[in-house]
């Protein structure tokens, strides 16, 4: 167990807001609110202990105590009305729904705020971060790699950033796969304002995920702290493109520290956005050459799944319409958008998923057509 860890058991009631209102205390953290607990027995109590008692709580000084003697329950529920009105939810460390993946991390969070498909937090995750200035190769590569991950049925985490973690998310949207993505600032704060779009489809068909209650605007030092629950939530954190001391570095770090695997995409040397991707590689980090190089870590997803197991996918998905299209012959990528009534940047990035999959091949002039290889149904370890 972390020695920061909170082992608490479900709270219901008075005694869910009461932590809630200590947990939202600046500067509380995990080791104070757990000597809190236990000196006590509960939240409720801590809220309620004379000032002369809490002075005597180890690392609890004047000014902590006098801000625990003014909490109020108040402050709690306008949190919890607020993550109603967005349609959200509460999960403490005791909740069953708690990742338990995040237990490890250091500090561990004191409470998350979501947004959408909690069961995405029980299913493998992987986490793919890189550049807000990445290249053209750095994009082509993450739409391939997180968009082949989530038809796999991995779930992609990222940091809703600008960038290449923008292109995660998209990716694995595109191929109606699982993505969650961890904010710097509260639930209802579009940051950047150019992820508004992003935000609500993964809000809506993927999972948000902060730390910091409803409304909180993004501040000096929250990133860093988001990165770390970005590499808690996945066994494998892979870095596209990197420049050093970067966020990416930053998300690998935790990664390592936590004792997960690291990938690395290998890119130019001449270029400053893959100086921190190579280095990791020189470092020892595992290289990512092909989709079948990260699915290996998983081995509940079997082996070579992602060039020649693949399930045929759902009709109406969009790689479902554009196999359906491409079983007339091969099309060029505008013909295919324009009969999808879809932006061609979409149906590139569904191509593009598809392609490395061994779904479909690209010809000269930007024509695809069904590649050779044949698809049987995915089968898991356990079948």
């Amino acid at each position: 167990m972390n020695s920061n860890e909170l082992p608490l058991p479900p709270l219901e009631g008075e005694e869910r807001l009461a932590y809630l209102s200590l947990a939202l205390v600046p500067g509380i953290g995990p080791g104070r609110l757990r000597a809190l607990l236990s000196a006590c027995g509960s939240a409720g109590g801590a809220r309620a202990a004379p000032f002369a008692f809490l002075r005597t709580i180890p690392d609890v000084g004047p000014a902590l105590a006098t801000a625990i003697q003014r909490v109020r329950l108040a402050t709690a529920e306008q949190v919890l009305d607020d993550l109603q009105r967005l349609g959200g939810e509460l999960l403490l460390p005791g909740d069953p729904r708690f990742p338990q993946s995040l237990s490890p991390v250091t500090p561990p969070p004191l409470a998350l705020f979501a947004a959408g498909k909690l069961d995405f937090l029980a299913r493998p995750a992987v986490a793919i971060v890189g550049s807000r200035d990445h290249s053209r190769y750095g994009a082509e590569v993450c739409e391939a790699l997180a968009g082949g991950a989530a038809a796999a049925g991995l779930v992609v985490v990222s940091g809703m950033a600008r960038g290449l973690d923008a292109v995660a998310h998209r990716a694995a949207l595109a191929v109606d796969g699982g993505t969650i993505g961890v904010l710097g600032n509260g639930l209802g704060v579009v940051y950047p304002a150019a992820n508004r779009q992003l935000y609500g489809s993964v809000e809506q068909h993927g999972l948000l995920l902060s730390e910091l209650p409803p409304g909180e605007r993004p501040h000096a030092g929250a990133f860093p702290k988001r990165n770390r629950l970005i590499a808690g939530l996945a066994r494998v954190t892979v870095v596209i493109e990197a420049a050093v001391g970067s966020g990416a570095l930053i998300t690998a770090n935790e990664a390592l520290d936590l004792g997960r695997d690291v990938m690395a995409v290998p890119g130019p040397v001449t270029s400053p956005t893959s100086v921190g991707a190579n280095q990791l590689l020189r470092d020892g980090a595992i290289a990512v050459l092909e989709l079948d190089d990260l699915l290996l870590r998983y081995p509940e997803i079997r082996p070579g799944v992602g060039v020649t197991g693949l399930p045929l996918p759902d009709p109406s998905s969009p790689q479902g319409k554009v196999l359906a299209l491409l079983n007339s012959g091969p099309r060029q990528a505008d013909e295919l958008a324009a009969t999808l009534r879809l932006p061609t940047g979409q149906v590139l990035a569904v191509l593009g998923v598809m392609e490395i999959q061994g779904m479909v091949s690209q010809r000269p002039g930007m024509v695809f057509g069904l590649a050779k290889a044949k698809f049987a149904a995915a089968r898991t370890i356990d079948d």
